[in-house]
């Protein structure tokens, strides 16, 4: 039985990181794949855990060979999934999880249309840049450009399976969770998982 594709989108400062994290935690069942990025770590960010960080040279080669399942320019830097991180567990079975942006997803879902695709959306504006701002990661400049952008990124939400608004953290983490279980309780997959079962049942 294939492996499902999730899609995990939102502007930057939305939280989707730490979501991601909490689930991951929760739910063995899913891996999360690792992107590639042409931008610099961020202080604690670690080659092959949180990003696999390449130059812009060497992410413009990877464009060139076909290598990614989908890739963007995000904020000025390269972001993108190598086909090698996704193909190989979905084809074992194992449900995969992307966190990217909404150009991604995008580029996702139209290549594996039955992806299941989640956007986090900030309870306002204001708690946005706030949490940019706790994060003391970015410059003035780039938290300006982040917030400028933030708009566009958020007015394609509308293009997602589900939306998360991230209030109250815990119950975000419950929500994203409530999200997985219900995917794999489709009709579908529980045909292709109980169709032994099923048949006996039907039979007699």
């Amino acid at each position: 039985m294939r492996g499902t594709l999730y899609i995990v989108a939102a502007p930057s400062g939305a939280g989707k990181s730490s979501i991601v994290n909490a689930v991951l935690a929760r739910d063995p069942q899913i891996a999360l794949s690792i992107s590639f990025t042409s931008r610099a770590p961020r202080p604690g960010e670690r080659h092959a855990q949180h990003y696999h960080f390449v130059s812009a040279e060497e992410f413009q080669r990877m464009i060139d060979a076909g290598d990614f399942f989908e890739h963007a320019r995000v904020h000025g830097d390269w972001k993108g999934t190598a086909k090698q991180s996704v193909e190989p567990q979905l084809a074992a079975g194992k449900d995969v999880l992307l966190e990217i942006d909404w150009q991604g997803a995008q580029q996702v879902k139209a290549k594996v249309p039955d992806a299941v695709s989640v956007f986090i959306l900030p309870p306002s504006r204001a708690a946005l840049e706030e949490r940019m701002r706790k994060r003391g990661q970015d410059s003035e400049e780039t938290i300006r450009r982040r917030l400028a952008a933030a708009r566009e990124e958020m007015s394609h939400y509308a293009e997602f399976d589900y939306v998360i608004v991230n209030e109250v953290f815990a119950t975000a983490v419950d929500e994203m969770c409530a999200i997985f279980v219900a995917s794999r309780l489709r009709r579908e997959a529980q045909q292709a998982r109980h169709g032994a079962l099923i048949s006996t049942l039907l039979g007699g």
